[in-house]
């Protein structure tokens, strides 16, 4: 069955979650998803390649975005902006795939109330316990750095409870399982499957 349009899946979590890697197994799963690739003014980690993982973009750029309204949302995150370029998460909307945002809550935020219709998801790790040792493991953060994603996570779990679904995840493939089901149940909300029903009543 083919759907007319995709639906939009907002994912949030804090730094240390595991969102790449639950994305990661999610789209092993799934072949109707599109991972829309934000833009950033951070630098690359080891291993990020520019236009994949983000499209990694210098300050002035990245306002100049903002005033042409290049963006469905942007933030400043942890001392870098971040922010979802509006037109290729339309187009593949439009083109019925399910477009997935991993952004940061405050973009979180302006998706949702731009776009009521999408199914938001908060990702995050069984314990902040848990949260910090994944953060030093990482070998990437300085002393500074790491307490400052530690508050900032202390911060965004306040605002969790405004997400649809609360995903925990204490292991990257059941987290991804989870995560596939809900977009299921996504494309089954009554909006995308009543033309079916009026079909039969017109």
């Amino acid at each position: 069955m083919k759907r007319d349009k995709g639906i939009l899946i907002v994912l949030s979590g804090p730094s240390g979650s595991g969102k790449s890697t639950v994305i990661s197994a999610l789209l092993k799963r799934r072949d109707d998803i599109r991972f829309s690739v934000s833009a950033t003014t951070r630098p690359p980690r080891p291993g990020e390649v520019d236009g994949k993982d983000y499209y990694f973009i210098g300050r002035d750029a990245f306002e100049r975005m903002v005033d042409e309204g290049a963006f469905l949302e942007h933030a400043e995150y942890v001392g870098n902006c971040y922010g979802t370029p509006a037109a290729p998460v339309d187009a593949d909307l439009d083109a019925g795939y399910n477009v997935l945002l991993d952004i940061e809550v405050q973009g979180a935020a302006q998706v949702l109330a731009a776009r009521p219709d999408a199914v938001s998801v908060f990702l995050c790790p069984p314990s902040l316990d848990e949260l910090e040792r994944r953060l030093r493991g990482r070998g990437t953060d300085a002393e500074e750095k790491i307490k400052s994603r530690l508050a900032t996570a202390r911060r965004e779990y306040t605002v969790a409870g405004n997400y649809d679904y609360i995903i925990v995840n204490d292991d990257a493939e059941t987290a991804a399982v989870e995560l596939d089901a809900i977009i299921t149940a996504g494309q089954c909300r009554r909006g995308m499957r009543l033309k079916f029903i009026q079909e039969g009543v017109m």
